[in-house]
C-alpha cells in the first residue's frame, strides 16, 4: 500500500508548478513579438547590405549576430530559423526592403544543394558534381571548399 504522505508530496510538487507554467504561457506572446522584431532588424541589415553590394556571406554574418544576440529566447536561434525569420519579415512588408526579394534565395541555396546531393548519392549513376540553383556546376574537388555548410557558425 502507498503511503499517504507521497500523493501529498505529488500534489504539492504540482500547486507549486502551476504558477510557474501560468507564468510560462503569459510569456509566448511577448516572445513571440520579440521574435518578430529581432527578425525584422535581421532582414534590415541583410537587406542594406546586400544592397549596398556585399556578398551573401558578409551580410549573412551580421544579420544572424544580431538575431542570435538579440533573440528573447532561452535557446539559441539557430541559422535556419534565422534565415526564415528574415524572410518573413521582408515577405510580411516588402516594401520596407527595397528589392530584397531578389537575395532571399541565397539563404536558402545550401539547403537545396545539400538536399539535391543525397537524392543523387542514393542512385548508381550518380556522380560527385552537383547544380546549384544558378545553374552553376560545382564539383567535389572544387576551389570553394567542397561541402561547406554556410551555416555552420
Amino acid at each position: 500500500m502507498r503511503h499517504p504522505l507521497s500523493f501529498n508530496r505529488r500534489l504539492l510538487r504540482l500547486a507549486a508548478a502551476l504558477p510557474l507554467a501560468a507564468l510560462g504561457w503569459s510569456a509566448l506572446p511577448t516572445a513571440a513579438l520579440a521574435g518578430n522584431e529581432t527578425g525584422a532588424k535581421g532582414a534590415q541589415i541583410y537587406c542594406y547590405m546586400r544592397s549596398s553590394g556585399n556578398n551573401h556571406e558578409v551580410s549573412w554574418k551580421a544579420a544572424y549576430a544580431v538575431i542570435k544576440r538579440q533573440s528573447a529566447s532561452v535557446f539559441k536561434t539557430s541559422p535556419e530559423h534565422a534565415a526564415v525569420m528574415i524572410t518573413e519579415a521582408v515577405v510580411a512588408d516588402p516594401g520596407k526592403y527595397n528589392d530584397c526579394g531578389r537575395y532571399l534565395g541565397d539563404l536558402y541555396v545550401k539547403a537545396v544543394d545539400t538536399t539535391e546531393e543525397k537524392s543523387q548519392s542514393t542512385h548508381p549513376d550518380s556522380t560527385n558534381r552537383t547544380s546549384t540553383s544558378s545553374g552553376i556546376t560545382s564539383g567535389s574537388g572544387s576551389s570553394s571548399g567542397g561541402n561547406v555548410n554556410r551555416y555552420a557558425y
